[in-house]
Parts: C-alpha cells; sequence; structure tokens
C-alpha cells in the first residue's frame, strides 16, 4: 500500500477509539428475571443500532469535512510551533543552562566540597556506645 492510499477496512489501526466501541450490549441489558418481551428486545436491538447508525452517518456527512479541515490545521500549527519555536527555545535554554551548571558545579567542588569533607572527617571519630 503506497502512503497514498488508506485502508478503508481497519479504519482504527492505533485503536485510538477503543473507548467508544459502543454495541447494544454494552449499553442495554436485561437482567435474569427482568426480560421484556422477545419483540420489544428484537426491535429495540433494530431501532438502537439504526439510529446510531444514520445519526453517526448525518453528523459525519454535516460536520466530518470541516472538522478534517480543521484538525489538519491545528495539527499543523503545533508542528510549526515545535518546529520553529519550542525546539530551538529549548536548545537555547540547554545551552545556556550548560554553562551555568559547569560554572555552578565548579563553585561547589571548590567552596563547599573541602568543608563537607572535612566536617565529615570530623564526626566520623564519633563514637556511640550503649550502656544497659
Amino acid at each position: 500500500m503506497s502512503s497514498e492510499e488508506i485502508n478503508m477496512i481497519e479504519r482504527d489501526p492505533n485503536n485510538l477509539n477503543d473507548h467508544v466501541k459502543v454495541m447494544f450490549e454494552d449499553v442495554l441489558a436485561e437482567p435474569e428475571g427482568a426480560h421484556s418481551a422477545d419483540c420489544v428486545w428484537r426491535n429495540s436491538y433494530k431501532c438502537f443500532n439504526c439510529s446510531k447508525n444514520c445519526c453517526y452517518m448525518f453528523l459525519t456527512f454535516l460536520c466530518g469535512l470541516p472538522l478534517a479541515l480543521c484538525w489538519g490545521c491545528e495539527f499543523a500549527m503545533i508542528t510549526f510551533q515545535h518546529v520553529w519555536q519550542i525546539t530551538p527555545c529549548l536548545r537555547v535554554c540547554m545551552i545556556n543552562l550548560g554553562c551555568a551548571q559547569k560554572f555552578f558545579g565548579t563553585c561547589i567542588n571548590c567552596c563547599l566540597a573541602p568543608i563537607c569533607e572535612a566536617m565529615g572527617l570530623c564526626f566520623s571519630q564519633i563514637q556511640v556506645k550503649n550502656i544497659s
């Protein structure tokens, strides 16, 4: 399949919309001991599926193309923003903060590390004994 072709059978190959797989059995269920007449249950099934499918088809005809256009533009703007704004800005921050990290790391190693090491040596000679 070329990049221009789309799969007309498997339309959700990444299972993005698994949470909206709504079948009659997922919505309506009669527990044991509370059954309606068979003709009501059978026709409810047909009515549910017909209305769900017809309404979905009507909404997709009415809104599908305009929404696809809007979402395409939205993701184009997000991509543009990441490529031309966010990623370069993050790179600038990483470069500048890398210099700051080296500077402050050197200061801590030169000034604070000897003090901590000396205090560690002083306190390492303390011994605690339990007298019972």
